[in-house]
């Protein structure tokens, strides 16, 4: 069968693969488009797989929401500049949609959901073959909620979901960009461990000079207080300054709306991966001599 410059033209459309690679593709497989596309998403596996080993810490969060329902993915490339591609993009917001349509529990299971003509796996690995760096789905987060739920991505690189009961979803959006911009690690005192307390007490008392210790227990003990009551207040989401109006804590913010927070999730690209840095010079040095 003659392999037509448009018989390539589809098949570089459908599969995203380079021209030649194409062209290959469809003369070992008779001119047959659905074949030659099959051999071009084994080849994109076979690539994937080579890849997979390779540090991916760049790369998006995105959000999908609707409703009481929003998800948060993370999906992760090596570069910077691989994570600004358009093919990067369109398929970091695909998973999103089907991360919410699907209801997949987390980012393994979302790996055999439906996107496009296939699974969002095998959408990986072409993407994998056509950018040419390793590519990973690595966190998923939700929130389905009868109560106001809302989500802020910022720049791409840090996304918050918010749940809260009362006030509204302006409040919550603007708790959600509160959240990205503090990251505090607890919602109220009640939800800072004893451990934590215990420990911060311990190092307040050590930073104590002598004279300082020599005071009366009581008085002693209203200081130290007073010096972990700041800590609990940087700590905690209600009692931070609120990022959007920092004459007010978030506690008063939250009082005055008649509302409460039940959870929040926060997820930023890369966090507890460790990066390699690569030294061109000496990787072009390198292969010049083999």
């Amino acid at each position: 069968m003659e392999i037509t410059a448009s018989l390539v033209k589809e098949l570089r459309e459908r599969s995203g693969a380079g021209m030649m690679e194409c062209k290959k593709a469809l003369a070992e497989n008779n001119g047959d488009i659905d074949v030659a596309m099959e051999s071009l998403r084994k080849t994109g596996l076979a690539k994937a797989d080579k890849k997979a080993g390779r540090v991916a810490a760049e790369g998006r969060v995105v959000l999908a929401a609707n409703g009481g329902k929003a998800v948060l993915v993370e999906i992760n490339s090596e570069t910077d500049f691989v994570a600004k591609d358009e093919n990067f993009i369109s398929f970091t917001n695909g998973v999103a949609d089907t991360a919410l349509a699907s209801g997949a529990a987390d980012a393994d299971a979302l790996k055999s959901a439906k996107l496009g003509g296939g699974t969002v796996e095998e959408a990986r690995a072409a993407l994998i073959a056509k950018v040419g760096e390793n590519v990973q789905v690595r966190r998923l987060v939700k929130l389905d909620s009868s109560n106001i739920v809302a989500g802020y991505v910022h720049g791409g690189r840090i996304g918050v979901l918010v749940e809260i009961k009362g006030g509204d979803v302006e409040l919550a959006r603007g708790l959600a960009m509160h959240v990205a911009a503090m990251n505090p690690p607890y919602i109220k005192a009640s939800d800072v461990p004893a451990d934590f307390i215990a420990k911060e007490k311990e190092i307040e008392l050590a930073k104590m000079s002598e004279k300082e210790k020599a005071k009366p227990a009581d008085i002693l003990e209203k200081i130290i207080s007073g010096k972990i009551a700041k800590i609990i207040n940087e700590v905690t989401l209600t009692g931070q300054p609120y990022a959007l109006n920092t004459d007010q804590s978030v506690d008063a913010v939250l009082k005055a709306a008649g509302a409460e927070v039940i959870t929040f999730q926060r997820l930023a690209v890369g966090e507890g991966i460790e990066k390699v840095v690569e030294d061109y010079a000496a990787e072009v040095a390198k292969a010049m001599q083999v």
